[in-house]
């Protein structure tokens, strides 16, 4: 457990390269790119504001694509307060690493000591590896290039989406994760940066609502009569 905490908090926190270097090509400079990565630290969120940016977008509009993008850090947070039963004290600062890898490692926790583990190895990891690398793409984002070449920007969703899959094991966790994907991607092209993220977790309510149609109700049975 703590192995693969690891490897997600290493594979994913490489991938600040790609957003240091994303950043400085946006037009931010050093503070502000690092800043980023110390405050916010959800990459979704930090790649559409410096996409926006970049594009020559309207600062609050950008601010807005990447807030709608963080709200589902919110969702997790609801599921990762029952499964982690934090003290009151230490909610707080644990709620800044309520992110998609996190969520994912604790979730997959057959315990609630092994989850408990595998948030903070992950949340650690990943939160010191990101701003390294934030910083150091940022430093050298003109020897670097062009972080499409690398890969670098695939390396979290593709890492999210390994630990991701071996969860689907009903049919209905399948077709919820099928009709996201095409919610996300039908509607990117019609709705404002991070609105089709949030449509997307629709799936869920409307796949439980015709799963539930389609469950033949167990027959009633006949009340006993009771002799007196």
């Amino acid at each position: 457990m703590v192995r693969d905490a690891l490897g997600v908090g290493v594979a994913v926190g490489l991938s600040g390269f790609a957003f240091g270097v994303t950043a400085a090509g946006g037009g931010l400079d050093l503070l502000q790119t690092c800043v980023l990565s110390l405050l916010v630290f959800t990459g979704a969120s930090q790649f559409a504001l410096v996409g926006a940016l970049a594009a020559g977008g309207n600062p609050f509009t950008a601010a807005a694509g990447a807030f709608f993008l963080g709200v589902r850090n919110a969702f997790y947070g609801l599921r990762l307060s029952q499964v982690l039963a934090l003290p009151r004290a230490v909610r707080p600062l644990a709620a800044h690493w309520v992110i998609d890898e996190t969520a994912v490692v604790s979730l997959a926790q057959p315990t609630r000591r092994a989850a408990r583990i595998g948030f903070t190895v992950t949340g650690l990891t990943l939160y010191v590896l990101w701003n390294l690398t934030t910083l150091l793409g940022a430093l050298g984002a003109d020897a670097i290039g062009d972080t499409d070449a690398w890969g670098l920007d695939a390396a979290a969703p593709a890492v999210f989406l390994a630990l991701l899959a071996p969860m689907l094991r009903t049919t209905a966790e399948r077709a919820v994760a099928g009709l996201a994907v095409l919610l996300g991607l039908g509607l990117l092209p019609l709705l404002p940066a991070g609105v089709p993220v949030l449509a997307a977790a629709l799936a869920a309510p409307v796949v439980l609502y015709v799963s539930g149609r389609r469950t033949p109700r167990a027959p009633d049975r006949p009340g006993r009569r009771v002799a007196r």
